[in-house]
């Protein structure tokens, strides 16, 4: 059996290195160049843990820029290709239509083709309208991960979603998952339409919970209670109906899923003629918690030192500074005309450093400081 797809990104090297390790032959294809030969190599540079290991390891591992090899070598085809967000909400799902398109022209027959990457509900039914004349087979196949934790998310996922019918290809799938995953997979099997729902709908249930527990920190903090906002939250998440994860107060939600996935589940219920008002709420609410951590810390830095953060990206260890709230408050703090120090890894600083410089000049700091400073830490 041999795993072909069709953009490696972040998330597709990732999985397509699991499935390398687990016995299986793979061929990917990127449309940068310079990438795929860093990867024929063995050379490419990440901070994403376990990548790199997994690429040294691998044998049976292959990168192209080629689809139509990918098309014709390959016995399942996967997509992970970038489905941006547009102004709507609504994911841009041009670079997906491509990849069908390429199917199309390729005389390639009778495959299936799984797609990985977030999509709008309803869209995999399109491309299996397109596809059915040529015998491919359309699967909606999601993974719920994080940055800076896709290798360990991955084999250890709560849920595997996978939509469309059962029968040989659903079956192969399984038996893929079984074999990449370390805990048993727990797999939930619907049609497309439905598993693109619940892609976005679990993620939005995700931004209502963070803000949820935000909002509790909130309410305590201004009745002078902020120093047991932890041990409030811990009881009420000991309540199996709650549960803990996600239940902590601090940063409100951000990176390049949960946003997107909440507006994204809003635009498509306004498309059905609902007014989803709880996405736009819990929307408003999360950008409102960014002005009150803003002012919590200004109050709670009486003696004036400068601030100082030691990440600015949305998450701890990753590169990423995508609707990073810690970014957007060392920002607000900058431009409220506050000293600021930032400590992360060398890739952050290379994004942002000229331009804050250029922006803030010396009350933007890099590294360690050498003086007092209030730790910005939720």
């Amino acid at each position: 059996m041999k795993i072909g797809l069709i953009g490696a990104g972040r998330l597709g090297i990732c999985f397509s290195l699991l499935c390398e390790k687990a016995g299986y032959d793979v061929l990917v294809s990127d449309i940068r160049e310079d990438y795929v030969a860093a990867l024929q190599n063995k050379t490419i540079k990440t901070n994403e843990p376990l990548v790199s290991e997994l690429l040294q390891t691998s044998e049976n591992f292959e990168a192209t820029t080629d689809n139509q090899r990918v098309l014709e070598e390959c016995d399942i085809i996967y997509t992970l290709v970038s489905t941006p967000s547009l102004p709507s909400g609504d994911y841009d799902i041009s670079a997906v239509w491509k990849v069908v398109n390429d199917i199309i022209i390729s005389g390639v027959k009778n495959k299936p083709f799984i797609v990985g990457c977030t999509t709008n509900p309803g869209d995999c039914e399109k491309f299996q309208e397109e596809l059915n004349d040529i015998g491919w087979e359309v699967f909606y196949n999601p993974e719920f991960i994080a940055q800076g934790s896709i290798v360990r998310d991955l084999q250890n996922a709560d849920m595997v979603l996978v939509g469309g019918a059962e029968g040989e290809t659903y079956n192969e799938l399984r038996r893929l998952y079984k074999s990449i995953q370390i805990t048993d997979p727990k797999i939930s099997n619907m049609s497309t339409t439905a598993a693109e729902i619940v892609k976005l709908a679990m993620n939005c249930y995700l931004t209502t919970k963070i803000s949820y527990a935000n909002m509790v920190g909130e309410v305590m903090t201004l009745a002078g209670l902020g120093n047991e906002i932890k041990t409030v939250l811990t009881a009420i998440g000991n309540d199996t109906r709650v549960g803990r994860k996600y239940l902590n107060y601090g940063y409100g939600f951000g990176g390049p899923c949960l946003p997107r996935d909440n507006r994204a589940f809003a635009a498509f219920a306004a498309h059905q003629g609902m007014e989803y008002n709880l996405g736009e709420t819990v929307d408003n609410f999360n950008n409102q918690h960014a002005t009150f951590l803003l002012e919590q810390v200004i109050r709670d830095n009486d003696q004036g030192l400068p601030f100082y953060f030691d990440y600015i990206s949305y998450k701890k260890g990753t590169d990423m500074l995508v609707e990073s709230q810690q970014y957007k408050l060392c920002l607000d703090l900058l431009d409220a005309g506050h000293v600021v120090y930032i400590d992360d890894i060398e890739s952050i600083v290379n994004q942002v450093e000229t331009q804050l410089v250029n922006t803030y000049g010396d009350r933007v700091r890099f590294g360690s400081p050498n003086e007092e400073v209030y730790k910005v830490k939720f």
